[in-house]
């Protein structure tokens, strides 16, 4: 019998993303009434926001009628209208959880979220009951879809009416055992972007994995008229853009404005269309170039942009496009260094050959390396935190880039003191090409990301561990 008045409320289950949800059903002399799926409660409550696109019924006449046990390329919202249902789930996911069984009833006052790869298969209790479920993608009659047999030993399913007296299907009877099952892959996650400083450091993080995929320009063009049909979309859960034009001052001439709008607007735009179209994630990689640097506190996600050049200009905007796209993180962070030319290169060469430089003094931020942006971005996908913007940097002291190089300096044997500080004018008093103005502040806040669990490493630390590891490939050490 459908019990009445429980508060919405979600259960977890063994298997990871299998979750019982019970359901307010209000009845008196008529009959009874129940808010069958309800966004806006349920998503506050933890319920995925999984984008339904079809809603499908199944009615079944007869007490042991036996339907599964499937795995389709969607994520289902299940609930009963009518009548009760035993049902039994199976994780057919390749991980440490395959093949992990959950059972439960499920009547009018129960639900049950089953997350893309998880098979589920169900046995009436009653007769006439119908069951319904929401998904978020189109059934496909030339699909190929995962299955298990329900009666399979392995899983041991104890369903209440037994199988040789259930009324099955003779395609659920002929389904192989879980020894036959191929695991179903996660969908698969695309790095745009393979061959920069970034990219380089998510093909180390994700090394190995083998849903990862990597792209590079201009091989795979975001601002191809074709973008949308450059990838079977459906197959992808994550788009990860490490791609963008970040030559701050080359972007002041008349061609390189061009070029940094394609590449920072036009070619964002286009994948923040695709990624509406097919409920990708987007994770997008921002800058402190996207404010004026005038903040006389750390810059926080939510603080008003106010871009100085053509490059953060370019920025800014594909920030507020990528924010249009309900499954996003952008990533905004400062003073990178990672595999190739970089600032702290630059400095130990002129160390190591006898320069002494001179440095801008009244620029302050903190040094971000390329592993601790590829390490924020796996965390913020990996545990699923809020959507939304996050700064991400080192931690520790604000420094200024002459402090970066005496520090550098220091590190690889070298008398800090040769470094010169000099201010930002006087640095760029005789350059004859355009030059980009900066921001004086990059000092982002880092109170949002640490308070997903992701705790920044010290700027300071970091360097040392570079500067170490750059001094040995140098000499020829191992």
């Amino acid at each position: 019998m459908t019990e009445l008045g429980k508060a919405l409320r979600a259960t977890e289950t063994a298997i990871p993303g299998l979750v019982l949800w019970d359901l307010a059903v209000h009845g008196d002399n008529r009959g009874w009434f129940k808010e069958n799926w309800q966004r806006e409660k349920m998503v506050a409550a933890g319920m995925p926001d999984f984008g339904p696109v079809q809603n499908n019924v199944s009615f079944n006449e007869s007490a042991g009628t036996t339907r599964g046990i499937h795995a389709e390329p969607w994520d289902k919202y299940i609930s009963v209208t009518t009548g009760r249902i035993f049902g039994a789930w199976v994780d057919l996911r390749d991980g440490p959880t395959f093949g992990t069984v959950v059972t439960a009833e499920i009547d009018p006052s129960r639900a049950v979220f089953v997350p893309q790869g998880v098979g589920n298969g169900f046995q009436t209790l009653e007769p006439n009951t119908a069951y319904t479920y929401l998904v978020n993608d189109h059934y496909s009659p030339d699909g190929v879809y995962t299955s298990l047999n329900p009666a399979d030993e392995t899983i041991a399913v104890d369903w209440p009416i037994p199988l040789d007296q259930a009324e099955l299907s003779a395609k659920d009877r002929a389904q192989g055992p879980l020894s036959e099952v191929v695991p179903v892959a996660p969908r698969k996650i695309l790095v745009v972007g393979a061959n920069g400083q970034l990219g380089r450091a998510l093909r180390e993080s994700y090394d190995g994995v083998s849903h990862v995929e990597f792209v590079d320009l201009p091989e795979f063009d975001l601002t191809s008229a074709d973008f949308a049909s450059a990838r079977p979309w459906r197959e992808y859960s994550t788009i990860i853009n490490a791609a963008a034009y970040t030559a701050v001052d080359v972007a002041e001439t008349a061609e390189g404005r061009v070029a940094a709008w394609a590449a920072n607007v036009t070619g964002v735009a286009n994948l923040a269309r695709v990624a509406l179209a097919h409920r990708l994630t987007v994770v997008h990689v921002s800058t402190d170039y996207v404010f004026d640097g005038t903040a006389t506190r750390p810059y926080r996600e939510d603080d008003p942009m106010a871009p100085l050049g053509v490059y953060g200009q370019t920025k800014a905007a594909g920030d507020q496009v990528v924010a249009t796209v309900s499954r996003h993180y952008i990533l905004r962070t400062s003073w990178v260094i990672g595999e190739g030319r970089n600032f702290v290169r630059t400095m130990l060469s002129l160390a190591e050959r006898g320069i002494d430089p001179s440095v801008v003094d009244d620029q302050f931020g903190r040094l971000t390396f390329t592993t601790e942006l590829a390490r924020a971005i796996r965390h913020l996908i990996e545990t699923r935190a809020p959507y939304g913007t996050y700064n991400v940097t080192g931690s520790g002291p604000v420094t200024s880039w002459a402090d970066v190089a005496r520090h550098t300096f220091e590190l690889a044997g070298h008398d800090p003191d040769r470094v010169s500080g000099v201010s930002t004018a006087e640095y760029f008093a005789s350059a004859t090409n355009p030059v980009s103005p900066r921001p004086a502040s990059g000092v982002l806040d880092l109170t949002k990301i640490e308070s997903t669990g992701f705790v920044p490493a010290v700027s300071g630390e970091s360097l040392e561990n570079y500067v170490r590891l750059e001094t040995r490939a140098s000499s020829g050490a191992g």
